[in-house]
């Protein structure tokens, strides 16, 4: 059996001639979030796991991939049991380490004392690394689609290591080869990876992003230096019109106006790079023979956060609770694919399944959908 992943170029939740749709609505997925903040708070933070396998269940169940909705098989339990392993083997040591090393430097073995903190950080930066790795596998563990789930055989250690030397490759020419360090930890995390049989192939490069890029260089120079004009020309306009008075309130209006032009121009720069980072990583990522591609521009990015930012003020901070939903659905309805799935070659992965959750992921505070 053979079916056809045809990508149409529209972004809309259930468009029957996109290979990804998404049929949910926040009227279903409301009762779900309130219940989940309610449980958390009267669990004090406890129930959060099984919030959040109760929220991908629902997310999944809702996401249609070509003819068959994504189910989601993983546990609260799962994420608990992650959660306290991290906190025991790791969280434990930490401090201990945290305040031999105070101790250390009180006693005036400074040396020995910042050698042990300095260990630590490293440690902490390795296991980001690994946690990066390890979320994105136990994630594709439980994803099942006509009952085929993902994975990998790889543990993610040589890749923490990896995460390491790009990240800092990637800072230590004044950030230049960020987009180099971002591009290539994406292609090794998922060229690790497979679903089903087939493993994913991916080979994004970071020279179609580097120019956006290179803004957040030349945009600070041109945004200072035209808000210095500005400051000028409204301190003598003020000046005019006001004497010296006048002319200290229009020079400060001026200066003013340049931190909020440098604030939002650089937010917006972030927006368009990332904007052309993911069109870039995805459409570079392949499976089997299908294609795969993000559709999203940087407008619809732009609506997309300002979207959360009014739906939180609004709401004195309760649709944060909402916000797994909107992106979400936000990834769903512009990641598109093409090509052809020959169905009865598909067969059950072979990789190892995870047996935890995201347990580093979360210690870190870098869970995401």
């Amino acid at each position: 059996m053979e079916e056809t992943a045809d990508a149409g170029a529209g972004g809309r939740a259930d468009d029957p001639h996109s290979a990804f749709g998404f049929t949910g609505s926040w009227r279903e997925f409301a009762p779900i979030a309130f219940s989940n903040l309610l449980l958390t708070i009267v669990t004090l933070g406890v129930y959060r796991f099984w919030a959040t396998a109760r929220e991908r269940r629902y997310l999944w169940s809702r996401s249609r991939f070509v003819d068959e909705r994504l189910e989601w098989a993983g546990t609260g339990l799962e994420l608990f049991i992650g959660f306290v392993i991290v906190l025991l083997l790791f969280g434990g040591p930490y401090f201990i380490v945290s305040f031999g090393a105070q101790a250390l430097i009180a006693r005036g073995y400074e040396a020995l004392g910042l050698a042990l903190l300095a260990g630590s950080i490293v440690i902490i930066f390795y296991l980001a690394g690994v946690a990066r790795f390890r979320a994105l596998r136990y994630r594709l563990s439980r994803t099942r689609w006509r009952g085929i789930r993902g994975g990998s055989d790889d543990n993610g250690f040589v890749f923490g290591l990896s995460y390491m030397w790009k990240t800092a490759v990637g800072w230590i020419p004044a950030g230049l080869l960020i987009p180099w360090s971002m591009t290539s930890l994406w292609n090794e995390r998922w060229n690790a990876m497979s679903f089903g049989p087939y493993r994913f192939v991916s080979k994004a490069d970071s020279a179609p992003v580097f120019l956006r890029f290179l803004l957040f260089y030349l945009a600070p120079i041109a945004l200072v230096v035209g808000g210095g004009i500005a400051a000028v020309m409204g301190a003598l306009a003020g000046q005019g019109i006001g004497g010296d008075e006048g002319g200290m309130i229009g020079g400060a209006i001026g200066i003013i106006g340049m931190v909020i032009a440098l604030y939002l121009g650089l937010g917006l720069i972030a927006v368009a790079f990332y904007a052309a980072f993911y069109r870039e990583v995805v459409g570079k990522t392949r499976w089997h023979d299908l294609e795969f591609s993000f559709e999203a521009r940087t407008k619809d990015w732009v609506k997309l956060l300002v979207g959360d930012v009014v739906l939180v003020v609004i709401t004195l901070g309760i649709g944060l609770i909402f916000l797994g939903y909107r992106h979400w659905k936000f990834f769903m309805t512009h990641l598109e694919a093409r090509g052809e799935i020959l169905l009865d070659d598909l067969t059950q992965s072979t990789t190892a399944t995870a047996r935890h959750g995201e347990g580093l992921l979360d210690a870190f505070d870098m869970g995401a959908i």
